[in-house]
């Protein structure tokens, strides 16, 4: 590997376990808004027996190169971190990953397959959201008030709001160990990047972006999410060629953290079966 490749991974701070080889596959996950690679603790080990497993931190997230956060010049959209994805990807020189992104992430990864679809030969998207903010004929689970709110409130006490927001992600009935786990997540990242962040993801609109996606996909969809509502499922489902969607039976916004088991079953199923979930 060359020194340029070196310095992309370690610029995401990339870290790989599990089976290696020249013929084994690769499963790479991200993270959403306010968490690091860690959030992916009770799921990634699973797949290491059959996986090359990747995870990487978001740029500006974890221990990431903060500096190479670029607000304006690259990171005030969603397709910078697409970028940064696929330069990982290319740092690797893997093609036909299985790709799994929580929340904002997953559709980071669809920009990304959408760009170079011969890096990725499934998708998993866990409690993803094209766009957050309703609008004639789409239900998004905010309205733009909704939206200004919560921004301002990370703009005037960002700990307050981490603290209060973390129970509403992972869901109120959730154990305290999650909530104060997502807490702390939140609370580490860097404060200025993770406002601007918020606000490039609350903002963001991918919805046009799906018709592009051929890729074998699984939705997994929290039963009770007001962050992105079984409708944003829906939605998404309807819109991509070829998609399947499980609903899991918790609550919040993180099934991979609130219910493990029922979300590796469903990936499971996808990645070794054809039929439908």
């Amino acid at each position: 590997m060359n020194s340029s490749a070196t310095s992309i991974l370690e610029r995401s701070h990339v870290t790989i376990s599990g089976a290696t080889g020249p013929n084994k596959p690769t499963i790479v996950f991200l993270h959403g808004l306010g968490g690091d690679q860690s959030d992916w603790r009770l799921v990634a080990p699973h797949f290491e027996d059959q996986y090359q497993v990747v995870l990487l931190d978001l740029i500006g997230a974890g221990q990431s190169d903060l500096t190479a956060y670029q607000p304006t010049a690259k990171h005030g959209s969603l397709a910078g971190h697409a970028d940064d994805l696929l330069e990982v990807l290319s740092a690797l020189a893997v093609h036909d990953v299985v790709f799994v992104g929580h929340s904002v992430a997953s559709m980071i990864g669809v920009i990304a397959a959408v760009r170079e679809p011969q890096r990725f030969s499934r998708m998993v998207l866990v409690s993803p959201s094209p766009r957050f903010i309703n609008e004639k004929g789409y239900n998004g689970g905010f309205e733009q008030k909704d939206i200004n709110e919560l921004l301002a409130a990370m703009e005037g006490d960002y700990n307050g709001w981490a603290n209060g927001f973390a129970p509403v992600m992972m869901g109120q009935q959730e154990s305290p160990e999650l909530v104060m786990g997502l807490t702390n997540s939140f609370v580490r990242t860097n404060p200025e990047i993770a406002k601007h962040f918020a606000r490039v993801t609350f903002f963001s609109d991918t919805r046009a972006e799906l018709g592009f996606l051929t890729i074998p996909t699984l939705i997994v969809q929290s039963a009770h999410d007001i962050i992105a509502p079984l409708a944003v499922g829906h939605y998404i489902n309807e819109q991509l060629a070829d998609s399947r969607m499980k609903v899991i039976e918790t609550g919040g916004h993180c099934p991979h953290l609130s219910a493990p088991q029922q979300t590796l079953s469903a990936m499971d199923h996808f990645l070794h079966h054809e039929t439908v979930l």
